[in-house]
C-alpha cells in the first residue's frame, strides 16, 4: 500500500477526510500514483496535472520524505521507503505571491 498525503483543499475537492492508501500495480512512480488517485477520486482529474500534456500543474509539488520530486521524470521509480509504504508520497500546494 502506498500512503498519499494531500493538501486540505484537494481533500475537499475529492471529499476525502484524511490521507489515502492506494494499491499500485507495477512500478511505483509519480505517474502510477496520480493515475491511481484520479481513477479512485475522479474530482481530482486535472488538479494535479494538465489534461492534455500530463505535466504537473505549476503550483503543485510532489515529495517523498524530504526530497522534492517535482522536477523528476514522472516515470522515475520512487524511493523504496515510499514504494513499501514506510513513508508517504506528499502532494503540496505551493504558495506564491508577495
Amino acid at each position: 500500500m502506498i500512503h498519499v498525503v494531500l493538501p486540505a483543499h484537494l481533500r475537499n475537492v475529492a471529499r476525502i477526510p484524511a490521507d489515502i492508501a492506494l494499491e499500485i500495480e507495477g512500478p511505483v512512480t509519480q505517474r502510477s500514483i496520480i493515475d491511481a488517485l484520479e481513477a479512485a477520486y475522479p474530482p481530482l482529474r486535472g488538479t494535479l496535472r494538465d489534461y492534455a500534456t500530463q505535466q504537473r500543474r505549476p503550483f503543485i509539488r510532489f515529495f517523498a520524505g524530504m526530497e522534492d520530486l517535482s522536477h523528476e521524470s514522472p516515470d522515475t521509480p520512487l524511493p523504496d521507503a515510499v514504494a513499501s509504504g514506510r513513508e508517504p508520497f506528499v502532494v503540496v500546494g505551493a504558495v506564491a505571491g508577495g
